[in-house]
């Protein structure tokens, strides 16, 4: 019988950050522009406070810059998960996977964010560097 095995291996770790680092880059870019006012309108025209404005500009930014560094990285995919859940379920109202309005970007996000929880920060991080964490905080 043949088994393809790839854990452990180098091309598993560069997958790793790769995914690590693609969604950590859009988390950044999409963490520091909301930052202006538009995002408050939006916040509003949806039911959400505008104070709500720093928090999750803040959670999308760190958890990107953290992601990327590999420090954290289940806390920061957890906080990740959690705004693309309400991105799907409260912004979006989960009404079209495609089109105007959709949400099959947040979802793949989603999907990511899930499997760094599952995997962890992996080899290519700065956790795995510095092994003074304990294991449940990569």
């Amino acid at each position: 019988m043949t088994e393809a095995s790839i854990h452990k291996t180098k091309l598993n770790e560069i997958t790793n950050w790769g995914i690590r680092a693609a969604i950590g880059v859009i988390f950044i870019v999409q963490g520091s522009g909301k930052f202006g006012p538009g995002f408050v309108t939006m916040l509003e025209n949806i039911g959400l406070p505008p104070e709500m404005q720093i928090p999750i500009a803040l959670a999308e930014l760190i958890s990107g810059i953290l992601l990327i560094t590999g420090v954290l990285t289940r806390i920061s995919a957890s906080l990740i998960s959690i705004i693309m859940l309400g991105a799907i379920f409260h912004v979006k109202h989960a009404a079209n996977l495609t089109g105007n309005g959709g949400y099959a970007l947040d979802l793949i996000l989603l999907a990511g964010a899930l499997v760094i929880i599952t995997t962890g920060p992996g080899r290519l991080s700065l956790a795995h560097i510095i092994k003074k964490l304990p294991r449940y905080l990569h």
